[in-house]
């Protein structure tokens, strides 16, 4: 399950930033060879963290003659606590030192631009007569990285730890990822359609994603996705900080609560959707179900098959 939740955060699966830094390309361009490269470099850089990470924790178990699960837990701590006194036990201390805290930094700023990005690129596409216009986007950013700022002073205080493992624990959970790539892969593989998501590809790359791609999006992945979601909950054990003490039953409320607001947003649009739309519930479902027809592009049988004289018969 860990290792499976690593994945989907190493690869920002169902955050939006692939999708919105993709939207970025040309039309033309090869996302086919982009998509594996990106899991190949991935998959590597993954690869080479775990040589780096666990030939430093080694090394101190060793010099500390203890079992390597004995030296540190999973957690903040690994970051901030042990690496840095791995790295004040090697030659030149002061060296690695020092790249590894500009490693962490470089590191946040990296995500902190992509994360910034997608919320930024969300909200012009929502709001776009009033988001282009100029220093508008300059000024959501400020007002946006000020709050940010402001809500995370309290992670610098004595309680802030706790804070912080609460929100990572809670606000980052596996089963919300989990539930939003189950969603996607439904809608890609089924309400677009696996077929006709084979054509794109091959209509922007010259090169149609073989017959595996298809079985994944459609059978493979929402099945691996539904069995981890539900596990998760069998799995499920309160957080605990660092040192074993529980949490009040406020903050496991609370962290509840931070879950379910970053998956609620789909029951809610869904729900909000059906009512709007016209016709019967059957007509309302069927239509907000395919995908709407490309102007310029050929009709095809997923798109839309129910033709006027159904949809009058059905209304």
């Amino acid at each position: 399950m860990e290792a499976a939740v690593q994945v989907l955060f190493s690869y920002a699966v169902a955050a939006g930033t692939v999708i919105t830094l993709g939207s970025y390309n040309k039309v033309q361009n090869n996302c086919y060879k982009d998509s594996l490269w990106l899991c190949l470099l991935n998959s590597s850089t993954s690869f080479f963290a775990g040589f780096a990470v666990f030939s430093a924790l080694g090394y101190m178990a060793h010099q500390q003659g203890v079992p390597i699960n004995m030296v540190v837990q999973s957690g903040p701590g690994l970051a901030f606590i042990t690496y840095p006194q791995a790295a004040a036990m090697m030659p030149l201390p002061q060296l690695w030192a020092a790249c590894f805290f500009i490693m962490l930094i470089l590191l946040g700023l990296d995500t902190l631009f992509a994360g910034l990005e997608t919320i930024t690129s969300s909200v012009i596409d929502m709001f776009p007569g009033e988001m282009r216009k100029p220093w508008r986007r300059e000024i959501f950013h400020m007002i946006f990285c000020s709050v940010c700022f402001i809500l995370h002073i309290s992670l610098s205080t004595q309680g802030g730890m706790y804070v912080f493992q609460l929100i990572d624990y809670y606000g980052a959970n596996g089963a919300c990822i989990w539930f939003v790539s189950l969603v996607q892969c439904v809608a890609v593989g089924w309400a677009f359609g696996a077929d006709r998501m084979r054509d794109v590809v091959e209509d922007m790359t010259g090169q149609r994603p073989s017959i595996f791609f298809k079985l994944c999006w459609r059978y493979f992945t929402p099945v691996i996705c539904l069995v981890c979601f539900i596990c998760s909950f069998l799995d499920y054990q309160p957080l605990t900080s660092s040192e074993g003490h529980e949490y009040p039953k406020w903050a496991y409320y609370l962290g509840w609560v931070m879950a379910f607001s970053s998956v609620a947003a789909v029951p809610v649009w869904a729900i909000c959707k059906i009512c709007t739309t016209e016709g019967p519930l059957r007509q309302r479902l069927m239509v907000l179900w395919y995908p709407v027809r490309d102007p310029g592009g050929p009709k095809t049988d997923l798109e839309h098959p129910l033709n006027e004289t159904e949809l009058k018969t059905m209304s």
